[in-house]
């Protein structure tokens, strides 16, 4: 009897409700399983190096190396094992004319070796490093603006907005991307650009963030579209619509949070994107123009030295693959993260 009603009396009692959980809102849920991605931390890891080695390029080249990385340097000489070595050795390949680049010395100075003009290869990596990211880094700035503005405009306000909108995306899309990129690097870069007051010089590294930034909008524009078109027919933005409550403050309360998701997925992976763009459109002596100095620069100066001094050329060329594969792997955990498919374990 006893049993009989302490069951009934637990029975009649209500049920615990569950305490919400520390960091249940969607940015706090993408931190938390960010936290626990070991891929992602090493991948942040990786770029926080490159970044301030990069940064660093200046301190490196005054109080380590102690040369400048933009002069060259053919006549120099430097202390090794107490003795002083020509930068430009005689070549030993076949008749034993001209000069080979010093290879790398294992010391403060030239630990790379030298390119063709007798500059230091660490000092250019590490500024051309700073160059590479920061074109790609700004490239990226103005294409998610650009497109985040297009797709939006065009998704929201439909109509003639979306019809003009989207013919524009479908000529450059009509494109393929390196040639429209090569075709206006060759235009901008011979006569440099004038936009009323504003002039900007051909060797101005305004030229190649704002071509990389440009041709990739429509890879970009079209995926916000799609999304804002979906969050436009959604329900809570029909309720708000029928509620009428202003269109303004729809796209500002609804539209754009949803949003920042998808455009914060995109930053890594076209940062990878326009860092090999850019390389690219360098080693073709169209991109970063000297005396700067950017990773396909190098690369472009090493050329010549693949069979004598191939570090010259393949330093940078592994710097462009641990920066691109950090971005991705850095990518594909915060698209993870952000997906609200994303179970957490």
């Amino acid at each position: 009897m006893t049993d009989l009603s302490e069951g009934i009396a637990t029975s009649a009692m209500p049920a615990e409700v569950p305490k919400p959980t520390a960091g249940s809102s969607p940015w706090q849920r993408a931190w938390r399983i960010l936290r626990r991605d070991r891929s992602a931390i090493a991948a942040v890891v990786m770029l926080l190096l490159i970044i301030c080695s990069s940064l660093a390029a200046p301190l490196y080249a005054s109080y380590v190396s102690q040369t400048d990385p933009f002069r060259s340097n053919l006549s120099g000489k430097i202390m090794l094992d107490g003795k002083r070595i020509k930068v430009m050795q005689p070549s030993t390949e076949g008749l034993g004319l001209g000069v080979t680049p010093i290879g790398p010395t294992g010391e403060r100075q030239y630990v790379l070796g030298a390119d063709t003009q007798g500059r230091d290869v660490a000092a250019r990596l590490l500024y051309g490093g700073r160059n590479s990211l920061l074109i790609s880094a700004s490239a990226t700035v103005i294409c998610l603006a650009l497109a985040a503005l297009i797709g939006i405009c065009a998704g929201f306000f439909g109509g003639a907005t979306d019809m003009i909108l989207s013919r524009i995306l479908d000529i450059l899309w009509a494109f393929p991307v390196y040639l429209l990129a090569i075709s206006l690097s060759i235009v901008l870069i011979s006569q440099g650009i004038t936009i009323g007051p504003v002039e900007i010089n051909s060797n101005s590294l305004l030229l190649p963030i704002g071509i990389i930034g440009i041709i990739y909008v429509p890879y970009v524009a079209r995926p916000v579209r799609g999304k804002v078109l979906a969050l436009k027919n959604s329900e809570f933005v029909l309720a708000a619509i029928g509620l009428g409550i202003p269109r303004w403050r729809i796209l500002l309360k609804d539209i754009l949070p949803n949003i920042s998701t998808l455009l914060i997925v995109f930053v890594p992976l076209m940062m990878a994107l326009n860092i090999i763009t850019e390389s690219s459109l360098s080693f073709l002596s169209i991109g970063v123009q000297a005396p700067d100095a950017s990773w396909g620069t190098i690369i472009q100066d090493g050329q010549g030295l693949l069979y004598t001094r191939p570090i010259v050329a393949l330093a940078p060329g592994i710097a462009i693959v641990l920066t691109v594969l950090a971005l991705n792997v850095l990518g594909d955990s915060v698209r993870d993260a952000l997906d609200p498919r994303t179970k957490v374990i």
